[in-house]
């Protein structure tokens, strides 16, 4: 195909046509024959407005997807070509089996090798084509469109000489099928579950096989990892998300606030885009690389918003093997033989040359085999491990309907017929309804008490520190252990969404990823099913409790804003004032017991582990008077944070009874647990002083800047960024685990959405942290994070008018 491209300058905007040679009458005159009008499903208008959103609209599903899968490839082509490889099980090909992911994500910087295996085992071709014949036409055009999109930039890449350097003349960069696209996004609903256990489910083998399990010794012998199961929660990964309703804001309007602490690299950064097929769907937002939908977003009428769900979504069961066959266990006490699926992954060597590693992993009726060391599949037991989302294919179905959704109502609805979400909670609001909406409502594993009595085995005891208590750990020898089913459930095994948690309220509704218990302090919600989570007995994490802090506040008149209520301009402050609840809680007491004297003997540094054989002196007295002088906060320019964050996070790990005098009171979650207790001195005077000798070796100073090392690289330069980290008590989220020049967190805040609809009209105020690109040679390469940088919010345009008359507005038509 011969492409022709036309640049018309009109009003002093950009637009660019590209087209088939052979449509060029049919394109400049409007009026495509009959003919011309079968080519033109694949019609997609991408206009880009300020920062480089794309605005894609549309004649149909296939166009849109077209559309998508273009603009996604054209800002990001390297990510989402190596991401490829990861779905498709290919990256010791090209890469070498013992090489890891180059991109921290969902899927921890595991190696090649397993990874390739994890994928060609998980996202396997008969559960492949069971999703897919489950989604709507609609799903499937998007996929179909956003494939030929995606290949449609790659032919072209040609003629862009200067994009994608990194990767542009790799033998892995590749056209790509439908099916890879089907395999990106089957792999997302696992980010809570299977993906969390990766090199545990590959390296699950019968116990003759444990030896000698890769058929190829051009790899190492396989390694057995001991059990650990860490949500993406105990990395730091959240979100924050307000529901306020016309109670708070005191106007006709609802008030949304999203904002996913999500990845920064990799292919699940979040990508912001509009998608309009007129009269159909008229929805902008954001999603993952790779994803042909909508996830986070809002459209004319309703808007909504994910945190991370403390709900679980795993479980375990032991198998009961049969006496004369370690690959076969015993239900009901009749044998069933295991699934063997037999892999081989080509394998680069340093020569350049391939070689064929095979490994067998094995899986049950409910789910794949796990290792679980030190629990061993020995001859008499096994283990595996069942995610919910195996089979739930309805989660694209869900957010596309989203997309359409016309009213609060309507979108209450959906979620209810659907109960589809995979490891998220939901907050939406509604044009012009009064309330708000928050929902732990999707895919959850059913077990009642009594089969949580009846049905636990005596080996959970073993893994009670690795898993949290929600997690059911069944005999897999009855089908009495079977997980239940509502009369209302969507699934076989799920919980009805009549026992979800949820609620709808006129002033807020709050999540900061603790359980749904306090989504309003002034109406916890009780008497879900303990697989959801806490309904009260445990403390709410410092964030969630400065999150509710910072609203009652404001409610009450008690910040620094004027008026008791919320509206946009205030909300935008508010949500990045990078305040630190522990330093305005415990800052002053710290100091009082710390700083007496100015000499502290460091005998261990429990963040880094290390114990010193001689004492090291350290000198505190300026890091004291920093700390006095600071500020409480993470703006870019406080200095003192980076001293705190080294203090507290060196106290974590002390039971809350140790640290703290007055303990959790469920009926003053806000308040408690509070007050540094007496006996305490000596372990703070160890953490300072542990701090301050760990910023002296990696060459810190004591009086930085927050932007000094808390960053985000773009290129050779060096964006300075604000907040902290969640577990320090910040709500505004960029997290740096360890201080020097590399240790730098690729979480935080990601994309921010600020939804109203005021007179009726949709206003959205929005910021993409890492901006649209992953190509240094890119415009949008750190433009928006710039922005960011600044707090300067983009007032986006929705509508046809105000997209065209964006001033950075330009249109580029693609036909097929």
């Amino acid at each position: 195909m011969i492409l022709g491209k036309i640049k018309i300058k009109s009003y002093l905007k950009m637009f660019t046509f590209i087209f088939s040679s052979s449509l060029l009458v049919g394109c400049l005159h409007h009026a495509p024959t009959t003919q011309a009008q079968g080519h033109l499903d694949k019609y997609a208008e991408i206009r880009r407005t300020s920062l480089g959103i794309p605005h894609i609209k549309a004649k149909n599903w296939l166009g849109l997807g077209y559309g998508y899968g273009y603009v996604q490839a054209q800002d990001n082509l390297c990510t989402m070509a190596d991401s490829f490889l990861t779905y498709r099980g290919e990256r010791s090909r090209y890469f070498g089996g013992q090489a890891t992911l180059v991109y921290e994500g969902v899927t921890d910087r595991v190696k090649n090798l397993d990874s390739d295996f994890y994928h060609r085992h998980i996202l396997s071709e008969d559960m492949l084509q069971r999703m897919i014949q489950a989604q709507p036409e609609k799903v499937k055009q998007l996929v179909s469109g956003f494939t030929a999109g995606y290949n449609r930039y790659l032919h072209e890449l040609s003629l862009h000489n200067t994009a994608h350097q990194a990767c542009r003349n790799q033998i892995w960069i590749q056209p790509i099928s439908e099916q890879d696209i089907y395999r990106r996004m089957y792999a997302v609903l696992f980010a809570e579950g299977y993906t969390r256990m990766l090199t545990n489910i590959v390296s699950a083998q019968p116990p003759a096989a444990l030896s000698n399990t890769d058929s190829s010794t051009a790899e190492s012998p396989l390694s057995i990892a001991t059990f650990s199961l860490n949500s993406l929660a105990s990395k730091g990964v959240g979100s924050n998300a307000y529901g306020f309703g016309t109670q708070a804001t005191h106007s006709d309007s609802p008030l949304l606030f999203g904002n996913p602490h999500w990845f920064w690299f990799g292919p699940d950064r979040f990508y912001q885009a509009q998608f309009t097929i007129p009269g159909e769907i008229n929805v902008s937002g954001a999603s993952f690389l790779g994803i042909p939908i909508i996830q986070i977003g809002f459209n004319d009428n309703i808007a909504w918003s994910h945190t991370n769900s403390v709900a679980a979504h795993t479980g375990f069961y032991e198998l009961s093997l049969a006496p004369d066959d370690p690959l076969s266990y015993l239900r009901d006490g009749k044998k069933i033989k295991m699934q063997a699926n037999t892999i081989t992954v080509q394998v680069k060597q340093d020569s350049g040359s391939l070689t064929p590693v095979t490994r067998t992993l094995y899986k049950s009726e409910y789910g794949p085999l796990v290792n679980l060391s030190p629990l061993s599949w020995d001859t008499e037991k096994a283990f595996a491990v069942r995610d919910i989302n195996q089979e739930n294919f309805r989660s694209w179905r869900n957010w596309v309907r989203w997309g359409q959704a016309r009213s609060l109502d309507e979108f209450i609805a959906i979620q209810q017929q659907e109960v589809a979400m995979p490891w998220v909670n939901t907050v939406a609001v509604g044009r012009g309804n009064d309330q708000v909406w928050y929902a732990d409502m999707g895919a959850v594993p059913n077990v009642s008490p009594e089969q949580v009595k009846m049905c636990t085995t005596k080996s959970r005891q073993i893994l009670a520190a690795q898993l949290d208590p929600a997690i059911p750990f069944f005999d897999g020898s009855r089908s009495f252990c079977d997980w239940q089913s509502d009369p209302d459930s969507a699934q076989i095994g799920a919980v009805g969404p009549a026992r979800m948690p949820n609620l709808l309220r006129t002033d807020y509704v709050a999540n900061m990823n603790d359980s749904y218990w306090l989504t309003n302090p002034q109406s916890p919600l009780t008497g879900y099913p303990a697989i959801f989570g806490s309904d009260g007995n445990t403390p709410v994490s410092m964030r969630t409790r400065l999150g509710h802090i910072m609203v009652q506040e404001r409610l009450q008149g008690r910040d620094q804003y004027p008026g008791k209520f919320i509206n946009t301009e205030i909300l935008q402050k508010m949500v990045l004032n990078s305040r630190v609840l522990t330093a305005e809680l415990f800052k002053a007491q710290l100091l009082e017991k710390a700083c007496h004297s100015p000499l502290v003997d460091v005998q261990h540094d429990p963040l880094n582990d290390i114990t010193y054989s001689s004492p090291k002196r350290v000198n505190v007295t300026t890091a004291c008077h920093i700390l006095k002088a600071w500020d409480n906060s993470g703006h870019i320019t406080a200095r003192g944070s980076h001293i705190w964050d080294g203090v507290w996070d060196r106290l974590l790990d002390l039971p809350d009874h140790i640290l703290f005098a007055i303990p959790f009171d469920k009926n003053d979650p806000l308040n408690t647990p509070r007050k540094l207790h007496d006996d305490v001195t000596e372990t703070l005077r160890q953490a300072l002083g542990a701090t301050v000798l760990d910023l002296n070796q990696h060459g810190l100073s004591l009086n930085a800047q927050r932007g000094d090392y808390l960053y985000l690289s773009r290129g050779k330069n060096r964006v300075p960024l604000y907040g902290g980290c969640d577990e320090i008590g910040y709500f505004t989220i960029a997290c740096v685990k360890k201080i020097d020049d590399t240790k730098l967190n690729t979480f935080g805040n990601s994309y921010l959405q600020l939804v109203g609809f005021p007179n009726n009209k949709v206003e959205a105020y929005t910021l993409l942290l890492t901006s649209l690109s992953d190509d240094p040679a890119s415009p949008h390469y750190s433009d928006s994070t710039r922005f960011y940088k600044t707090k300067q919010w983009l007032h986006l345009p929705f509508t046809e008018s105000e997209i065209v008359s964006d001033p950075n507005y330009s249109l580029l038509i693609l036909t097929d």
